[in-house]
């Protein structure tokens, strides 16, 4: 039977159909680590047993290829969130620059907007009109001190169904990098470091802990925030090609296993401009480490159910988190008012 968490917490696609006597639910089965990379991504619905039976929250993911263009950026983004809304899933993940991707700090400080401004109204519309979760996992935000510093934030906000903003977290980890003649970045010269970890938030598929990019490697942020009682961890991204064949999949699989949570990792895709290629590959891994969701090549969606006792099961068997020696190396917070740099 589905705890009472899940059953107050139903999608509306999920409800409709809990409300139905009768109708059946075609679900999408779910995908394992040890499938071909074609059975990764989301395979079509078959038949399926009565909605009241087992039901877990669906989630989504996004691969995006933005590009400097905001208008067809939101146009891939909107039509992506309602194919996602129609299959059923409760909350969809979007990417790092979900709303574009300049070709020059010129580009990208001209093109950002204010949390208010006309694009995440739209993003807040899209959630009303569909009925789901958005994670918007990388708004180019100018902040309240944009008329002073000229440097805007790196912000996931997620977005409950009626559109309202519950969580705003600014990313803390600026890429600055520097690999000789392959990837060269230096964030911190247009964006400002956000100033704290934002507590987990609770929703349809379990408590979601937001993050972006190159936060993926810090694991003190993914134990901070398990430590808060985080069940999902988010690292919507735009990895670049040299990093993200390297590291993609290890970091990802790392931070899921040492924290036993599903770490859900939407993604950019292919040839953002002339300059810009992304790495791609948005997928999802369980709290074992397995990977059970993977878009294939190109802009798409794969998706994933989210279970909660299997997540809990897994902390039980191997209750890693009673293991540790704080009294060796400390306990890692999440700090309530962090000290000034």
């Amino acid at each position: 039977m589905l705890r009472a968490v899940i059953q107050t917490h139903l999608c509306p696609l999920h409800r409709a159909f809990r409300q139905a006597p009768g109708r059946q639910l075609r679900r999408i089965p779910s995908c394992t680590a040890s499938r071909s990379p074609a059975l990764l991504s989301c395979a079509p619905w078959q038949p399926g047993i009565m909605a009241a039976i087992a039901l877990k929250p669906l989630i989504a993911v996004c691969q995006l290829t933005s590009t400097p263009d905001k208008e067809q950026n939101f146009a891939s983004c909107s039509q992506l969130i309602q194919e996602a809304a129609h299959r059923g899933a409760c909350i969809v993940f979007l990417p790092e620059a979900f709303d574009f991707i300049g070709s020059d700090m010129q580009e990208t400080l001209s093109l950002a907007e204010s949390l208010e401004g006309a694009q995440i109204q739209r993003y807040a519309g899209l959630a009303r009109e569909c009925g789901v979760w958005l994670s918007l996992g990388g708004f180019h935000e100018r902040g309240e001190d944009w008329a002073s510093t000229r440097r805007i934030y790196n912000s996931h906000l997620l977005l409950d169904p009626t559109g309202h903003v519950v969580a705003t977290y600014r990313k803390t980890h600026l890429c600055d990098v520097e690999l000789e003649g392959r990837v060269s970045m230096k964030e911190s010269k247009f964006t400002n470091p956000g100033p704290e970890i934002v507590p987990p938030v609770s929703t349809p598929a379990g408590k979601v802990g937001l993050a972006i990019c190159y936060d993926l490697r810090f694991p003190e942020i993914s134990l901070a925030l398990t430590q808060e009682g985080a069940e999902i961890l988010t690292y919507p991204s735009a990895f670049t090609v040299t990093t993200g064949s390297a590291h993609w999949e290890v970091l990802l699989r790392a931070r899921a296993i040492e924290t036993q949570c599903y770490v859900v990792a939407a993604a950019q895709t292919g040839k953002n401009h002339e300059r810009r290629t992304s790495y791609g590959h948005a997928m999802v891994v369980d709290p074992w480490g397995s990977v059970i969701a993977q878009c294939q090549e190109g802009p798409g969606l794969c998706y994933a159910e989210i279970d909660l006792d299997y997540l809990r099961r897994i902390r039980r068997e191997m209750p890693v988190c009673t293991h540790r020696r704080a009294d060796l190396y400390g306990r890692v917070t999440v700090l309530k008012k962090p000290p000034p740099p």
